[in-house]
């Protein structure tokens, strides 16, 4: 269990950060200070400014909040893609399983990052077209996971027992087998998030993800790339809050991957 508790700490730590820290530092994340450039870090300016003078530490607080939702936001549209899919597919078998399933066979012939790259040039780059490409390129994997649980699920002797009983097939879906592997989902899901984060991070670092000048930990990120070796403390607080962030989901997932499979 110890690393759930850190995996926890972790992720309350920089979710608090994100939500709050933002009204606790007294400077606009986005409006440029000519007169601050390159500014060093100092105990007002935690970690100095950047090429417009504005602050580092409250561009990577405010930059947080954003990438979080996102990928929080991605990965709950790509949970319920896969799930309503992939209980609709095994549900209902048929012409219905062998449409969705070729349509998600060929969203997984693409490497995962260039489908979001390529759904990415396709939507624009922006908060909601990252989240809705994030989402859609993650679905196919939930998709697969639900369907094989829920055609294992429909398999076992409770289930053939309550459609003898006259159950419905929605009711046997949804009150009986999906609570079996819900907390398989809820492990996938924590990993999901993380690489989310990462996969967020890369696009903005791109110029294909967040526009400029909203902060997210990827393009602030990619603002202290051009001045790396002059300021390289600014590179150190975004880099560290993102890296930690995906430690803790990993953490988090692997603690309940612990927890609810008794064969570990």
């Amino acid at each position: 269990m110890t690393r759930v508790r850190l995996g926890v700490l972790l992720a309350v730590l920089i979710v608090l950060s994100a939500t709050i820290g933002p009204t606790l530092v007294p400077f606009d994340p986005i409006r440029p200070n000519y007169t601050l450039r390159y500014a060093p870090p100092s105990p007002e300016h935690m970690l100095g400014t950047d090429n417009l003078g504005r602050d580092v530490l409250a561009r990577s607080l405010a930059g947080g909040r954003v990438s979080l939702a996102i990928a929080g936001g991605a990965t709950v549209l790509a949970v319920l893609l896969g799930l309503l899919t992939g209980l609709s597919a095994a549900g209902l078998r048929g012409a219905v399983d062998v449409v969705l399933t070729r349509a998600f066979d060929a969203l997984l012939a693409f490497p995962g990052f260039l489908l979001v790259l390529l759904l990415v040039t396709i939507l624009g780059g922006g908060v909601w077209q990252t989240v809705l490409a994030l989402g859609v390129a993650g679905s196919p994997l939930y998709f697969r996971l639900v369907r094989a649980f829920t055609r294992s699920e429909l398999q076992r002797d409770y289930v053939l027992a309550g459609e003898a009983l006259g159950a419905s097939r929605p009711r046997l879906l949804f009150r009986h087998a999906l609570p079996n592997f819900v907390g398989a989902l809820a492990v996938q899901a924590a990993s999901t998030m993380a690489t989310f984060l990462l996969v967020e991070a890369s696009l903005s670092f791109l110029g294909l993800g967040v526009p400029l000048p909203t902060p997210s930990w990827g393009n602030v990120l990619q603002d202290a790339r051009s001045f790396l070796t002059r300021q390289p403390w600014a590179a150190v607080g975004p880099g560290l809050v993102l890296a930690s962030a995906a430690l803790a989901l990993q953490f988090l997932s692997d603690g309940f991957r612990d927890r609810l499979d008794h064969r570990v």
